[in-house]
């Protein structure tokens, strides 16, 4: 006879939605339930609502602007709802892709990195598309059901060149 503590799981392994996303599928999650992050996934990013909740504390501290991730997040949005999968409905599919996975998580937190992004704005807003771009394409194509964090390492690789072309010109140059 065991303690009850035993007899009891504290975990369950099962299918995110970013599982069934990559075979073509919406995920048997609602839209509502992925915004409120009522659903499987890693720490962190399965609440979209409370990611939000800390985009605004970081926008009202002036810690991030809003370049890359607007940038970000509506690239992967235009993209998704331009080319859904599976002959879902565009709408669904594409609040589907930005409420399931690490993408907020991603372009909140990650990507607005002070050492690794962009400091021109023009920098920033190219940044945020290529992650966004890089994201779809490796969600789409990839044998890896999620981008975000592979795109953000992709993009920071050009950050140095990002930035020489936001760069002003000099007075007089």
């Amino acid at each position: 006879n065991s303690a009850g503590i035993f007899n009891t799981a504290d975990a369950v392994t099962s299918a995110t939605p970013l599982y069934h996303m990559g075979q073509g599928m919406m995920p048997p999650e609602s839209t509502l339930d992925l915004f409120l992050g009522n659903v499987g996934g890693c720490l962190g990013e399965t609440s979209a609502l409370l990611l939000l909740v800390g985009l605004v504390y970081l926008l009202i501290r002036k810690i991030i602007t809003l370049r890359i991730p607007v940038a970000f997040i509506g690239t992967v949005a235009v993209l998704t709802f331009l080319f859904p999968q599976g002959g879902n409905s565009n709408l669904d599919w594409m609040a589907a892709q930005v409420l399931s996975g690490g993408l907020m998580l991603g372009a909140i937190f990650m990507a607005t990195d002070y050492v690794t992004s962009p400091i021109t704005k023009l920098g920033q807003v190219i940044y945020g598309i290529g992650c966004g771009v890089l994201t779809v394409v490796i969600r789409y194509f990839g044998g890896y059901p999620e981008g975000v964090s592979y795109a953000i390492l992709i993009m920071n690789c050009c950050v140095v060149l990002l930035d020489r072309i936001g760069r002003p010109k000099k007075f007089g140059m």
